[in-house]
């Protein structure tokens, strides 16, 4: 395994039974975005800025134990031992954004002039007076900033002046490229008829009649 858990305790208290797969943080690669399927429903929201900068900052400086980002980065994301970005569940690259795109948690498609769609998970809040117009940095225009392990990341993409990839992801081929719209993804997977099944008590056996109709969904990163 090559996937390095940010926390160390099992994750949630609910299973999930079914068989539906799609996407998961162990398939991740930066590669793959080339080829990426959405797995979510989603809506446009347009883009409040075309800006191509992707700067970075370290996950490890979030360290209020109480704040939903800290939360939600040690509950849901794992940290991509290559290249040192943190993954949601479902394959989501953790971001800060500014207010205007909602709370922590909350997740996009950043669509690239190159054709990349890059998934993203809110995991930071840009500080209002950093992003007073709540999209993009008041001091170099980002839109989304991506919140990594920078050790991983500088033995990974390199970059001058100690900054990883020189300070901008926007110099890497898979993440180049002008914001040309975002979409927010909804809670729907886009396939029709799949059945998510759950329980509460990890004790409480399963019933199979329950899962006649369950398949496999096809999206995001493949292996």
């Amino acid at each position: 395994m090559r996937r390095q858990h940010v926390f160390s305790c099992a994750l949630l208290s609910a299973v999930i039974w079914s068989a539906t797969s799609g996407f998961t943080a162990d398939q991740f690669s930066l590669s793959k975005l080339k080829n990426y399927k959405k797995e979510f429903k989603s809506v446009s929201i347009g883009a409040c800025s075309t800006s191509s900068t992707k700067t970075y900052e370290d996950y490890r400086l979030i360290t209020s134990v109480g704040s939903a980002q800290y939360q939600y980065i040690h509950n849901h994301c794992t940290v991509d031992e290559e290249t040192g970005f943190l993954i949601d569940e479902d394959g989501f690259m953790g971001v800060a954004m500014g207010f205007s795109f909602g709370a922590i948690g909350s997740r996009y498609y950043i669509e690239l002039d190159s054709g990349i769609t890059i998934p993203v998970v809110k995991v930071d809040a840009k500080a209002a007076e950093h992003a007073s117009n709540g999209c993009s940095a008041n001091s170099d225009a980002s839109v989304i900033e991506f919140v990594i392990d920078t050790d991983k990341a500088m033995a990974y993409f390199g970059g001058a002046n100690g900054l990883a990839s020189s300070g901008n992801f926007n110099n890497y081929k898979y993440l180049k490229g002008k914001i040309v719209d975002i979409e927010q993804v909804l809670d729907e997977r886009i396939e029709d008829g799949v059945v998510y099944c759950f329980s509460l008590d990890a004790d409480q056996p399963k019933r199979t009649e329950e899962y006649d109709q369950v398949r496999i969904v096809e999206g995001g990163f493949r292996k």
